[in-house]
């Protein structure tokens, strides 16, 4: 089953995807409320809601399928840090650490935007960027959870797109912090939360899920590649988020960005130059998730904004002046 939150008429509501359109759930049910209710309930209430009327989908304005509680993103794809560490100035191959355990970092779950919104490019930035990725979306709380626990606290999967301002982030991660105001500006997730029952004919012999994700800019195919390559399964990536800690339900997990063009940076680390160019207002970036859904977002202008304060010199004083 497929679920939304959209506007229609200054109105905010959450529904269920049919063929047909979306099938409001009653006023005031959101799907966050869904979720933390558990997956046999929520999909007892979506099979209610079919049985009403539908909102046709050019009627609506699709929002992020959920109020994220949080946001944790991963870096789990192989060939895409090979790429990028190679295009931020950092070398080349992949740091033996990456090998070592899942690495993420906390984004903003409050710069959520909608499947079809425009997105403005974040203040100072002249080197922006998509990341093409998948989310699970966390089912039940849950704490030091194993790799086989964690399959039972999987909701469902959405498509996400990282929107990355890589001279934002050059900077912030050569203070060895970050990424931060290189990546808060904007997240794309929709356009909307597949349960996980309906993506389970994709699974292989490892636990993988073999979807083919697809990302153009300007309608011109700019990478492809297969979930699948990821280097530890979603239920891993949950165990490590949950070790020593908690997770909650409505965590958003992003796979971290797929190999083989899912980023502009990690083509400008092979090919050695900004070959495709960095995003410009006017651009748009669509992309695709088989078993998901289609995602598709216009480039804006932002806002102008003053210089950034530099730091001033360490005072050498040791004591106050009388």
């Amino acid at each position: 089953m497929r679920f939304a939150t959209y506007e229609q008429g200054g109105q905010v509501r959450a529904g269920v995807v049919s063929d047909a359109g979306l099938h409001g759930l009653p006023a005031r049910t959101t799907v966050l409320d869904l979720v933390r209710a558990g997956l046999p309930a929520a999909l007892a209430a979506g099979a209610a809601a079919l049985d009403g009327p539908a909102v046709p989908f050019d009627a609506v304005r699709l929002l992020p399928p959920l109020e994220a509680p949080s946001v944790r993103d991963f870096v789990a794809f192989e060939e895409h840090v090979e790429g990028v560490v190679a295009g931020m100035g950092q070398g080349a191959g992949v740091v033996p650490e990456w090998y070592e355990a899942p690495t993420f970092y906390f984004t903003n779950p409050h710069a959520l935007v909608g499947a079809h919104d425009d997105v403005p490019v974040p203040p100072g930035s002249q080197l922006f960027d998509f990341e093409l990725e998948v989310a699970v979306v966390i089912g039940r709380d849950g704490a030091s959870l194993t790799r086989e626990q964690a399959g039972d606290h999987v909701f469902g999967y959405t498509v996400l797109n990282d929107w990355s301002a890589r001279d934002l982030q050059r900077r912030e991660m050569a203070v060895r912090l970050g990424p931060a105001k290189g990546k808060d500006s904007a997240t794309t997730l929709g356009p909307w939360l597949v349960t996980a029952d309906e993506l389970e004919p994709y699974r292989d012999h490892d636990g993988f899920l073999t979807l083919d994700m697809r990302v153009w800019v300007n309608d011109v195919l700019i990478g492809q590649d297969l979930l699948s390559n990821m280097g530890w399964p979603f239920e891993e990536l949950i165990a490590y988020a949950s070790r020593g800690t908690v997770v909650r339900a409505g965590d958003v997990l992003g796979s971290g960005t797929c190999g083989n063009g899912g980023c502009l940076a990690e083509l400008w680390g092979r090919h050695g130059e900004q070959a495709p160019p960095p995003l410009q207002p006017g651009d748009v970036v669509e992309m695709t998730v088989e078993g998901i859904g289609t995602i598709r977002n216009r480039v804006v202008p932002g806002i102008e904004l003053p210089p950034v304060a530099p730091a001033r010199p360490r005072p050498r004083t040791r004591r106050r002046t009388p």
